[in-house]
């Protein structure tokens, strides 16, 4: 068996039990539910996000044509976002908090790339799950598959031209993807439904206060859960991430 057929093996079974260990067991909790968001702020949201998913096709069409083998590394990052997002703590009216696990693949294929895998993920989250809803993808896409991945990107890039070691670079990468895309699902609850006296600011102001409780633990345990997948992936895939030229300053050793 050759030595890279060995290492995609090897990923493929590390991917496999991820996703068994965190499977989840109920499916009762939802990002913002389907009809939850008046027409017209399904329809605006949803207009945002289209040139992020248009940028994002051509992002990955250009990595699978320079390495084919990289499809591996992302079904991975669609698998591991897929089964964070699915994990879901019960938090506010309409919506709730849940891991996201889109910083592992903004750091490996850039933000766009991930706007595509996390409208895949919450798509089939959707349908097959009844977490979100279809009225309401524009959105979550949004918040979720938009302004995470780019929050962990460039704060991953930035700290690491301020030479910051790896894990503290990825850990704040995750951590601040994460609570990033609660504050702008909060921002769009605010939009949707201002109160009655404070009008957008309190309500806003109430949706990430009653947010931040379950939220700020679950980023930091999405922090360390992605530095250890790194870990991993930088063990046994070492050859695909020095084509991928997403790593190279990781530590000198790819």
């Amino acid at each position: 068996m050759k030595k890279t057929d060995l290492k995609e093996r090897k990923i493929l079974f590390f991917s496999i039990f991820a996703m068994l260990t965190l499977m989840p067991v109920k499916a009762d909790a939802m990002h913002i539910m389907e009809g939850y968001l008046e027409p017209r702020w399904c329809i605006a949201w949803g207009v945002l996000t289209i040139p992020f998913i248009i940028w994002g096709f051509k992002s990955i069409s250009e990595s699978v044509g320079k390495n084919s083998r990289v499809k591996l590394l992302l079904a991975m990052a669609g698998a591991f976002t897929f089964m964070l997002s699915a994990l879901k703590i019960p938090s506010v009216t309409g919506s709730c908090s849940h891991p996201t696990g889109v910083a592992f693949g903004a750091i490996l294929f850039g933000p766009a790339a991930m706007s595509v895998i996390g409208l895949i993920v919450l798509l089939f989250q959707a349908v097959l799950l009844a977490h979100g809803g279809l009225t309401t993808l524009g959105a979550n896409t949004f918040s979720m598959a938009v302004v995470g991945p780019f929050v962990a990107y460039f704060t991953y890039r930035l700290m690491r031209k301020w030479n910051l070691s790896d894990s503290i670079s990825i850990f704040t990468a995750a951590f601040l993807a994460d609570l990033l895309t609660y504050v702008t699902t909060s921002f769009q609850l605010a939009l949707a439904f201002p109160s009655e006296v404070g009008g957008f600011m309190a309500s806003l102001t109430k949706f990430m206060g009653i947010f931040a409780v379950t939220q700020i633990p679950l980023a930091i345990s999405e922090g360390i859960l992605t530095v250890l997948i790194f870990s991993v992936i930088k063990k046994y895939s070492s050859e695909e991430l020095r084509e991928l030229n997403v790593m190279t300053d990781m530590g000198g050793a790819v």
